[in-house]
């Protein structure tokens, strides 16, 4: 009776709005996670520590976006996906989810930390902060000849195999069968929940087949006419325009722009995306 009274003291002396915060469960945490083997580009930042990246790739990850994104490793997400993905996340910006806080995983790069596998049985893990029944997991893999210093975009991913009503655990585990490629790629999945929520959240994980990359067959057959006996004229060498960088702008091999200041040099033709300026992108640019 004693400790049923100070109950009833306490409980009338509380506003109204804190005894319904005290009474009622607390709501359910949200589903987060992302692919931990082979591990996603956020997880290979996120283990070698947002302050002091070992790897040159996830230094410029963190000065394209800065730290905050490698401790919210967990949340490469879109809340309203809804299975929109194509139409709500652009070409170039597929490993970000479109989302500017995490635009240094977009970063166009040859030397991303990468697992080496082979073609064939693969086991792929998830690792879920917190995990949500009733969820839809999609894998893909880049195309044959896809080349990393390109953007990703949706028209460069194979479908692997997609896994329906899952209900994960804080690691799941699934075994897909990996088609035969030669040098680096990419395996994409796409987590879409979908019992109380549209959220879905999206990993880039790199993978290393070994050997250099395939190159693109020819679009058109060689000629079958022999070549003329005499050389054909030569043009003098044009110019590299020069400027200053821009967003949208695009670039050929030699070409020089200016940036705060400093003039660089292109590496490779691409076509410019913001948190890819000279400075974040050496595989991109060079100071001249």
């Amino acid at each position: 009776m004693r400790t049923r009274s100070k109950v009833a003291l306490v409980t009338a002396t509380l506003p109204v709005s804190t005894i319904v915060a005290v009474l009622l469960p607390a709501a359910p945490a949200g589903a987060h996670g992302t692919v931990s083997d082979p591990p996603s580009r956020v997880y290979v930042c996120k283990q070698e520590g947002p302050e002091n990246p070992k790897s040159d790739a996830c230094k410029a990850a963190v000065a394209a976006g800065g730290t905050q994104a490698f401790y919210d490793w967990n949340e490469v997400s879109l809340l309203e996906a809804g299975g929109r993905h194509r139409q709500i996340i652009p070409d170039g910006k597929l490993c970000s989810a479109g989302r500017e806080k995490y635009r240094g995983l977009d970063l166009v790069r040859a030397d991303w930390p990468a697992k080496r596998i082979s073609a064939g049985p693969l086991r792929l893990t998830y690792h879920a902060s917190a995990p949500h029944s009733n969820s839809n997991f999609e894998f893909y893999i880049t195309r044959a000849g896809w080349s990393p210093s390109q953007p990703l975009r949706w028209s460069d991913l194979v479908h692997l195999q997609t896994f329906n009503n899952q209900n994960p655990t804080t690691f799941t585990n699934w075994t897909i069968n990996i088609p035969a490629r030669t040098g680096r790629h990419l395996i994409y999945s796409i987590w879409q929940r979908v019992v109380g929520s549209n959220e879905a959240f999206y990993t880039c994980s790199d993978v290393d087949f070994g050997g250099g990359n395939e190159t693109p067959p020819p679009t058109t057959p060689p000629p079958t006419t022999p070549p003329p006996t005499t050389p054909p004229p030569t043009t003098p060498p044009t110019t590299p325009p020069s400027g200053t960088w821009a967003s949208g702008a695009a670039y050929r091999s030699g070409d020089q722009v200016t940036y705060q200041g400093t003039s660089y040099r292109c590496l490779q033709p691409h076509t410019a995306l913001p948190g890819w300026e000279p400075p974040n992108t050496p595989s991109l640019w060079q100071a001249a």
